[in-house]
């Protein structure tokens, strides 16, 4: 199944936060209410993203999201800041195919590693990263971005014993990113 995958755009962000809000209930499943309760990036930051080039969509065949992923660089890798998936399409290579576009991206942009902080025990975070490719990363390996972004996320309640950051190499060359619009079977 093809999953077209576009650039963000700066009116986007009402159904960029509806999607990050229904993804997030399946987090009290897990115990995590105040992640589920926790307010998606306001309308400004999404379009901040948007006219950065550093997000991406993921769309029905009727252009409406059902899936986005915005990035920041943190530590000289490009970090996925949030990925979010309408839950109706979870499960269905929208995730996998966000993830392969900020791939891309970041390859031509330099970068040699992906980065993201997730559970380690929440089966759709965590373990499906890992699935992914990604790996925990060591303490030592952990520089002052990601540092900075744990303490964040402690000092928002999040229990650092259940967080870990996580790193995907990206090795060989540079591939070009092409047009802004792509398809990406999965």
């Amino acid at each position: 199944m093809a999953i077209e995958i576009r650039p963000a755009r700066s009116d986007d962000g009402v159904a960029l936060r509806e999607i990050e809000r229904l993804a997030g209930d399946r987090f009290r499943s897990e115990g995590l209410d105040s992640v589920a309760d926790d307010d998606p990036a306001s309308i400004e930051v999404l379009a901040e993203y948007a006219r950065a080039g550093r997000g991406w969509v993921a769309v029905d065949s009727s252009d409406l999201p059902i899936g986005y992923v915005i990035v920041d660089v943190v530590d000289g890798a490009a970090h996925i800041e949030q990925i979010s998936v309408r839950p109706d399409r979870q499960g269905s290579g929208v995730g996998r195919s966000l993830i392969d576009r900020v791939r891309r991206w970041a390859k031509a942009a330099g970068r040699s590693s992906l980065t993201l902080t997730a559970f380690v025990d929440v089966p759709w975070n965590g373990p499906l990263y890992a699935h992914l490719g990604f790996a925990v990363m060591r303490e030592a390996e952990i520089g002052p971005g990601l540092r900075a972004i744990q303490h964040d996320e402690s000092e928002r309640g999040l229990d650092p014993a259940r967080r870990v950051c996580m790193r995907l190499d990206l090795p060989g060359p540079i591939a070009p990113v092409g047009r802004d619009t792509s398809s990406v079977d999965m």
